[in-house]
Order: C-alpha cells, then sequence, then structure tokens
C-alpha cells in the first residue's frame, strides 16, 4: 500500500440556501437641554421598545442589549454644554420572517426610535454546513475517480483528507418593498451562499500507460 500510485485532489461545494436567521437594530435616542430630562425620555422610549418586543412573544428569538451611550453636547467655541444626548441600542433576532416587517415598522413607529436591518444569516449549527462539507468530499472522490479513469485505473483507498475551510457570505442586508397606500413592509430574504472545500489524497491501482 506504501508504494501504492497516489492521486492528490481538492473537492469544493458552493451552495445556495435560504436564511435561517433576521437581525435588526433598534435603538432608542432622547435629547434635551437638561440632563434629567434626557435620562428619564431615554428610559422611557428604551421600556417602551422592551414592552413591544415582549408583547411580539415567540416572534424574537432574542435580544441582547448593546452600548448605553449618555453624553454632553458641547458648543464648538468652548466646553459649555449646551445638550446631553443619549441612546440605547438592542439587537433582535427573529426567525419567523412573515412577522419581521410588521414589527419593524411598530418599533418605528415610536417616537425617537431609529430601526436598522436586517441582516440576514444561518445559524451557526446549521445543516447547510454539514451538506456543504458532504458534497465538497463527494467533488473529491468524483475528482479522483476521473484521474484514475483517464490513466486506466480505480481510486483503491482514501490515504488523506483535510478540511481547508468552510466559510459563509457576510451576512446581507434585506431588499424591502414599500406600499404606497398602507403601511406594510415586505422582505426579501436574501439566499446565503455556503463554501466547502477539502483536499484529499486516495491510492490508485497501477496505471495503464501503454
Amino acid at each position: 500500500m506504501a508504494d501504492a500510485p497516489v492521486v492528490a485532489v481538492r473537492g469544493e461545494a458552493y451552495q445556495e440556501v435560504a436564511p435561517e436567521l433576521a437581525r435588526f437594530t433598534v435603538t432608542a435616542v432622547a435629547r434635551d437641554r437638561d440632563r434629567e430630562t434626557t435620562l428619564t425620555r431615554l428610559a422611557e422610549r428604551a421600556a417602551a421598545v422592551r414592552a413591544l418586543l415582549d408583547a411580539a412573544g415567540p416572534v424574537v428569538q432574542g435580544r441582547e442589549t448593546g452600548q448605553v451611550n449618555v453624553w454632553p453636547v458641547t458648543k464648538r467655541s468652548g466646553d459649555r454644554v449646551v445638550a446631553y444626548q443619549g441612546r440605547v441600542s438592542t439587537t433582535v433576532t427573529v426567525t419567523d420572517f412573515t412577522a419581521l416587517g410588521e414589527l419593524m415598522l411598530r418599533l418605528a413607529d415610536h417616537e425617537q426610535v431609529e430601526v436598522a436591518g436586517p441582516v440576514w444569516s444561518l445559524r451557526p449549527d446549521s445543516p447547510a454546513y454539514r451538506a456543504a462539507r458532504h458534497a465538497a468530499i463527494a467533488d473529491a472522490l468524483a475528482r479522483a475517480r476521473e484521474y484514475a479513469e483517464a490513466l486506466g485505473a480505480r481510486v483503491t483507498a482514501l490515504r488523506e483528507l483535510s478540511d481547508t475551510g468552510l466559510t459563509a457570505a457576510p451576512p446581507m442586508l434585506a431588499k424591502a418593498a414599500y406600499a404606497e397606500s398602507a403601511p406594510e413592509l415586505e422582505l426579501d430574504p436574501a439566499p446565503q451562499p455556503v463554501h466547502a472545500a477539502v483536499e484529499a489524497r486516495f491510492t490508485i491501482s497501477e496505471p495503464v500507460l501503454g
């Protein structure tokens, strides 16, 4: 076996699959000349966002509070504070895409609330990754057999298999369609490209070179 001829190949697979997750960011903003008023308004608006997300029930798969920023606004000519501004951001994860547009619009309808997204992605343990790896291995085996057949030989055993990497495309922003007559938002989930690659070495039977 050690002296058997070896063929080395690279197997690849590229697939596009439907996204499984959608994430967007909702940010409550407040600004006033008085610091306490700014903080009070910011807390009230952040609470309103939380209440709406709570009411959404199982539509919201998860949410995470990001940075809470509060800072004084000064004039360019000096250090005199002219106002205070604050913002609280929350990242929301949704798996029910049919309710996604409505939820985003309901959040954006609140005073001084910004909504950005969604960004489409796959779950970290998505079956799409496993399927891509299997397809890459099948491609490597098919290539090895093609080379062996061209030499009048056949693949006899696997000598080595290494994973050169599995990648997914960067998260993609949504494509949105806005209705003119009613506040409805239709979102088109972006297909997620998945690429897998392996390198393999197979032993083959003695080639027929004559």
